[in-house]
């Protein structure tokens, strides 16, 4: 009996692992394959990209020119005309008939030029015209040429998407530093020291998580203005250290709060002021939480477009900023607007995997007490 139940159990244990295993690779097809197509069109020529799919680089079955002829010079071409068993008229020519299986006749031009294109259908390997321009492009601040899939050649003035990602990294890396660094303070304070209403302060903070930030933007900008500071870095950096500092020194406090108190007294009794417990053990000790919320921060204001847009406008475009102006003024360039999606992402993606190894760590911070 008990060797029927366990069998029962280890099927039913293996039919879960095969469905967790299906849910997750439909899961990660859902993202990966629309991610990749932007990928593949962010390399295409413009020509291609107008002309087919971003799926045509895969290998496939189409029709390929074989070979070319040209019908008798006293052949009508207003008149039905019969090509290898087939009658059709010039049109239907023109678009194209298959003769026989795989074999394709087609009408190349107006009927003056009485060529025709023999197709056969094979099969087509990687057959991508892959090229870099289209970041160069995107890159340039000057004019930019290129030709659609009708032959035409299209002139555009370039977005200067270079001059945006220096102002993101510019809005980014100082407002994750200043508030790590202020949390980091708050969250040892709130943690190991005592003073006057220190549980009601923090409960404050704490509370201050659900505050939406888009009902202080206004207030806020007010204020900006009248200290004449709109549209400078400035703004942005003092805008995203208040709006990050509520999580900040929750998560970390969260950290901070679960070190052995021993290392504290030691430190103490060693003679070591507050501040110095605080640089030579507290901030080593927490770095998988401060790089955990580091991540955090920098995808956040990487990513932001709201504030960028209120408070620093179009004076110094940030790369979302950058990219809403491509949609509005240039939303039928794909090229140029997936090019400048995935110059957008490498920044992020290197923090990133750069930082990963302490993501979980110091997300777990603090979750289990012992």
């Amino acid at each position: 009996m008990k060797a029927k139940t366990k069998t029962i159990d280890v099927k039913k244990s293996t039919a879960g692992r095969v469905l967790i295993g299906v849910t997750l690779v439909i899961i990660v097809l859902a993202w990966t394959i629309p991610t990749f197509g932007v990928f593949v069109t962010s390399f295409r020529d413009p020509k291609d990209i107008y002309a087919s799919g971003w799926w045509s680089v895969l290998p496939h079955k189409d029709l390929v020119k074989s070979d070319e002829f040209e019908l008798p010079a006293d052949m009508d071409p207003n008149i039905p005309i019969e090509l290898e068993g087939v009658t059709a008229e010039f049109q239907e020519w023109r678009e194209g008939i298959e003769v026989s299986e795989g074999r394709t006749l087609r009408w190349y031009g107006n009927k003056r030029s009485r060529k025709i294109e023999v197709f056969e259908e094979k099969w087509i390997g990687f057959g991508a015209n892959l090229t870099m321009q289209n970041y160069r492009d995107v890159l340039s601040g000057g004019t930019i040429d290129f030709t659609d899939a009708d032959g035409n050649k299209i002139t555009r003035q370039g977005n200067n998407f270079s001059d945006a990602i220096l102002n993101s990294i510019a809005v980014s890396i100082p407002a994750t530093i200043i508030p790590i660094l202020i949390a980091a303070f708050a969250a040892y304070a709130f943690a190991w020291m005592e003073f006057p209403g220190r549980k009601p302060l923090f409960i404050m903070v704490v509370a201050l998580l659900v505050v939406p930030l888009q009902i202080a933007l206004i207030p806020v900008l007010r204020d900006f203005t009248r200290w004449g500071i709109t549209g400078t870095f400035m703004c942005m950096w003092m805008a995203h250290t208040g709006f990050g500092l509520p999580l900040a020194v929750y998560l970390l406090y969260n950290y901070i709060s679960t070190l052995p108190r021993d290392i504290f007294e030691s430190a103490y009794l060693d003679g070591a002021t507050p501040f110095v417990t605080f640089v030579r053990l507290v901030l080593p000790l927490s770095i998988p939480a401060l790089a955990s919320f580091a991540i955090f921060q920098f995808l956040w204001v990487w990513n932001d477009y709201l504030v960028a847009l209120v408070f620093l406008g179009d004076k110094n475009r940030v790369v979302t900023s950058a990219l809403a102006a491509m949609i509005g003024e240039k939303g039928q360039d794909w090229h140029l607007l997936t090019s400048g999606a995935f110059m957008s992402m490498i920044i992020p993606l290197a923090v990133f995997f750069g930082l990963q190894r302490f993501f979980v760590r110091g997300l777990m911070a603090g979750s289990v007490k012992g």
